[in-house]
């Protein structure tokens, strides 16, 4: 089982950025999809970003589409979500999560994923 560790949530004001970070401390993500999903308070967990194994290919959710940027660093075993231009609607808790039984996949829609980090708390005040 894939251990993913998130990072870099807080609080920020509207307007602001923040870049959230993610790893694993014990297996590569070189070969996964990867993605970000947030839950807000009340809501049901939703797709954010994916990005396929080698970054090229990367998907958004329309709601965050032209703010956020996901990315990934195959070297470092990291994997990125820069969001910029926050709202007050952004506030959730970040969760990263893998596509770790499958290999080399595409993205062509919400990957598949089975692996989930902690999470780590994005607050957006006004």
């Amino acid at each position: 089982q894939v251990q993913l560790v998130e990072s870099g949530g807080g609080l920020v004001q509207a307007g602001g950025s923040l870049r959230l970070s993610c790893t694993a401390s014990e297996r590569t993500l070189s070969t996964y999809a990867m993605g970000w999903f947030r839950q807000a308070p009340g809501k049901e967990r939703e797709f954010v970003a994916a990005i396929g194994w080698n970054g090229v290919m990367t998907l958004y959710a329309d709601s965050v589409k032209g703010r956020f940027t996901i990315s990934r660093a195959n070297a470092k075993n990291m994997v990125y979500l820069q969001m910029n231009s926050l709202k007050p609607e952004d506030t959730a808790v970040y969760y990263c999560a893998a596509d770790t039984k499958r290999d080399y996949a595409r993205v062509v829609g919400v990957p598949p994923v089975d692996a989930w980090g902690q999470g780590t708390l994005v607050t957006v005040s006004l």
